[in-house]
């Protein structure tokens, strides 16, 4: 099939390109989150993955909406279990074997859903939980194998737990150092005996950009893939980026808890585009540019030279996330919310100037915005007005250096009322604000800070009610590995 790629509106030039399956870089897959206001359609989104020739996806969740739509396409599925289901699956097996009931025997067969791994969890074990799924996750990861064999599917499928990186951590900033954190190691020694014993993977969340956010002191270019970050001689092994110096401080990690040859699995890597001065379309197109080529390359690292496993964190933007850890945690996508490109990339890991495939079919609201009334507004006294937009809706594109940063005081405000409007589906009622705001047909996007105008979603029930944690205070949990090189 030939992939046409869309026009990239600051570019502007149409790229036309041929990939076959055999040219794409093998072993990566995507992230697919959905904590959004107005979620694309499951069916819009499974097109993108097979236009952009990706076969798979890391989920969440198990929503039958998801898996019905993946059902027969043949792409290989990661389905997860969020953290809230742990206890429950803990304490009592017949739970267990329900979930496996329910969310993956009932989508196997001839034409359906091609599981390949059960996520049990995901970073269950941040310092900024407390320990709260401590005593609870182990004890479901060996109900849910146990479930998962009990029903004739571990030939098939393997359950595993997406770890944070900051599980693990160098005493002298150094990988031969690495161990795990003290308060979690006897679990995760259990954990890591069990994945040895049963042959499951070792899953873990790496993500370079946390180095920059977290230290201003950070080297950038150890935190990309292209050789110009000054290399840091350990053990008889050189590491000149923060990727390798991670993977492979777990990997002395698993050696010092008895097992040296446990398959890895990179649950999610990725860079952000808004929201830091360092979260950028340019930065996350070099981050990404360099993991493909690594990729096509199957160099692995110094201690694990085969062909690495990993998924692109992610997909789509999602504007419900938490933002404690940062404004940019509603941007990791490679798309925006309504399936648009932020950049160039080549999933063949040839380096090409190519532009993802975007979605089709997608439906937008009305072509209007909500901006400042500038005849009724009172500048003096709209401050808690522009709280409550930016808490209810989405600002994020405004801090620190974002494409949105270098607004007036009016377009702020504009900016702000718009995000609160459209998240509410464009409701007469969300662009008032006291008589403060209108609603107007003409385009309000200012240079290259869109006012976007959100997307007709499917369905409200597939909408997320609830804002997992997965990044609660991410900046805590991840400063002691970052400190490793």
């Amino acid at each position: 099939m030939t992939i046409r790629a869309a026009m990239l509106v600051n570019v502007g030039t149409v790229i036309v390109t041929t990939l076959t399956l055999a040219s794409l870089v093998r072993g990566f897959g995507v992230n697919w989150g959905n904590i959004a206001s107005h979620p694309l359609n499951p069916d819009i989104v499974v097109r993108m993955l097979k236009d952009n020739k990706i076969n798979k996806v890391k989920l969440f969740d198990a929503h039958s909406w998801t898996m019905n739509t993946l059902a027969g396409t043949g792409m290989e599925v990661m389905v997860g279990i969020p953290n809230n289901l742990l206890e429950s699956i803990a304490t009592d097996y017949e739970n267990a074997k329900d979930w496996v009931k329910e969310n993956v025997t009932a989508y196997m067969g001839k034409n359906g859903v091609n599981i390949k791994y059960v996520a049990v969890g995901n970073e269950p074990f941040l310092s900024a939980y407390n320990g709260s799924f401590l005593e609870t996750t182990f004890p479901a990861l060996k109900n849910i194998h146990k479930a998962l064999k009990e029903a004739g599917h571990t030939d098939k499928m393997k359950a595993t737990i997406p770890q944070n990186a900051e599980v693990y951590q160098s005493a002298n900033d150094k990988p031969s150092e690495g161990d795990f954190r003290s308060d979690v190691k006897k679990t995760m020694v259990d954990i890591v005996t069990f994945f040895h014993d049963n042959d499951l993977p070792f899953t873990v969340n790496i993500y370079p950009f946390l180095s920059l956010y977290l230290n201003e002191h950070f080297p950038v270019e150890f935190a990309f893939f292209d050789g110009k970050g000054e290399s840091i001689p350990d053990n008889g092994k050189n590491y000149d980026n923060v990727f390798d110096a991670n993977y492979d401080t777990l990997v002395y990690a698993l050696k010092k808890a008895g097992v040296k040859d446990m398959k890895i699995i990179i649950g999610e890597i990725g860079w952000p585009t808004d929201g830091h001065k360092y979260a950028t379309p340019k930065l996350a197109e070099k981050f990404y540019a360099g993991l493909m080529k690594r990729l096509a390359k199957e160099e692995g690292t110094p201690l694990r030279p085969e062909r690495l496993e990993v998924y692109l964190f992610g997909f789509l933007d999602e504007d419900m996330k938490s933002i404690m850890p940062g404004p940019f945690e509603r941007h990791w996508g490679i798309f925006r919310y309504d399936g648009t490109p932020k950049f160039m990339l080549d999933f063949t890991g040839k380096g090409r100037k190519m532009v993802p495939v975007a979605a089709k079919g997608v439906k937008y609201l009305d072509k209007q915005w909500c901006i400042v009334n500038k005849d009724t507004i009172n500048l003096d006294k709209v401050a808690p007005d522009l709280e409550y937009a930016c808490y209810h809706g989405d600002c994020t594109a405004m801090k620190g250096d974002s494409r949105c940063s270098k607004l007036d005081k009016i377009q702020n405000i504009s900016y702000a009322f718009n995000m609160y409007y459209q998240i509410q589906g464009q409701d007469v009622r969300a662009c008032d604000f006291k008589g403060a705001a209108r609603i107007t047909k003409d385009n309000a996007t200012v240079g290259s800070c869109l006012f976007p105008i959100q997307i007709v979603s499917g369905s409200d029930d597939f909408r997320i009610s609830f804002v997992f944690g997965r990044f609660l205070a991410v900046g805590l949990v991840l400063l002691g590995l970052i400190t490793i090189i």
